[in-house]
C-alpha cells in the first residue's frame, strides 16, 4: 500500500514552483522509482506529492546558444543512453546512466532524480562530477545555476532552496569538446545492484600527444561524489603512458575518504579506486586517440 496525503500534478514549471510554495512539505516525485519505494516501504507514510512527470518541457537533450550540453531533468537514463547529441559529445554518460538498474527504472528513472537524491552511488554522478556539470535550479526568485561540487551538501542532502525545483543539468562546451572519457562501475552483481565504487575518468589530449586536461571522479569514495585533484595533477602535461597511468591511479588516494561498510571495507574500496582509476584511464585515452608508452 501506498499512504500517500495528496498529489499535486504540476504542469509547468511555474505552476510546480508555485505547488511548492504552497505546500513546502511535500515531496518532488518525477519517474518514482526511488520515492514510491520509500512509500511503500513505510519511511514516508503520509507523505505530500507533487508530481512533475507532466512537465514535458523538461525532458530532452539540446544544446544551448553557448553550445553547452543541456539535459531536461526529466530525461529518462534510456532517453540519454541514446540520445544523438550525447552520443556525439559526451557518450560516456549515456554508457554510465546505461549501468543504472534494469531496462524498466532506466525507462522511469530521471537523471534530475539521479541527483536530487543525493546518494553517493548514483551512477551518473561521477561522470557528472568529471564533466564539470552544472545545475539549474528554478524557483520563486527565478533561476539559479551552481557548479555540481556546490549542489551536493553532505550524503542525501542537496542546495535545493525552498520553493525551487531542478529544472536542467548543463555541461559545458570547454568541459566535453575534444574530451573522451570512461566510467567503471565496481558492484557485487554485474546487474540490478548499486555500486560498490564507480570511478570516471575523461581526458584531452594536446596537438603534441601529452595531456592537455584529465578528469576523475568517484561515487561511494566519500559521502558525496568527489573529484580526485591530486591525480588529475599528476597527469597533466605528461605524456601518456603505463607508468602514468600508474602514478595518476595511486595519487588519487590523497583525496578519496572511503567508509567501511557491509557492501565492503574501506582498504578494498581504496584498492578498486586505484584499479578503476588505472583501466579508466588507460580506456580514456585510447579513445581519445592516444597511444600509452
Amino acid at each position: 500500500m501506498y499512504d500517500i496525503k495528496a498529489l499535486y500534478e504540476a504542469g509547468s514549471v511555474a505552476e510546480a514552483v508555485r505547488l511548492r510554495v504552497e505546500h513546502p512539505e511535500a515531496q518532488i516525485i518525477a519517474g518514482g522509482s526511488d520515492v514510491l519505494v520509500q512509500i511503500r516501504e513505510g519511511r514516508r507514510a503520509g507523505v505530500e506529492l507533487i508530481s512533475i512527470y507532466g512537465i514535458d518541457a523538461l525532458r530532452g537533450v539540446t544544446l544551448d546558444e553557448a553550445e553547452n550540453l543541456r539535459i531536461g531533468s526529466l530525461t529518462s537514463f534510456s532517453h540519454i543512453t541514446r540520445d544523438p547529441l550525447i552520443q556525439r559529445h559526451c557518450p560516456v554518460l549515456g554508457e554510465a546512466v546505461d549501468q543504472v538498474g534494469g531496462p524498466q527504472i532506466r525507462n522511469i528513472g530521471t537523471i534530475g532524480g539521479n541527483t536530487c537524491n543525493g546518494v553517493t552511488s548514483a551512477d551518473s554522478a561521477s561522470t557528472l562530477f568529471a564533466w564539470d556539470a552544472v545545475i539549474e535550479l528554478t524557483g520563486p526568485e527565478g533561476v539559479r545555476r551552481l557548479p555540481i561540487a556546490d549542489f551536493y551538501l553532505r550524503a542525501g542532502k542537496v542546495d535545493v532552496r525552498p520553493g525551487e525545483i531542478q529544472t536542467a543539468i548543463l555541461i559545458p562546451r570547454e568541459s566535453y569538446e575534444n574530451c573522451y572519457g570512461h566510467y567503471i562501475k565496481y558492484a557485487m552483481r554485474s546487474a540490478m545492484d548499486i555500486a560498490t565504487l564507480g570511478c570516471s575518468v575523461n581526458v584531452r589530449l594536446s596537438p603534441d600527444g601529452t595531456i592537455a586536461r584529465a578528469r576523475i571522479a568517484y561515487g561511494v569514495a566519500g559521502p558525496v561524489p568527489l573529484r580526485a585533484a591530486t591525480a588529475e595533477a599528476v597527469a597533466r602535461g605528461q605524456i601518456p603512458s603505463r607508468a602514468l597511468a600508474d602514478r595518476f591511479a595511486r595519487a588519487v588516494l590523497e583525496d578519496i575518504h572511503p567508509r567501511d561498510s557491509w557492501r565492503a571495507a574501506k582498504d578494498f574500496r581504496e584498492h578498486i579506486a586505484v584499479e578503476t582509476a588505472r583501466r579508466a584511464f588507460c580506456e580514456s585515452v585510447r579513445r581519445a586517440g592516444g597511444e600509452l608508452a
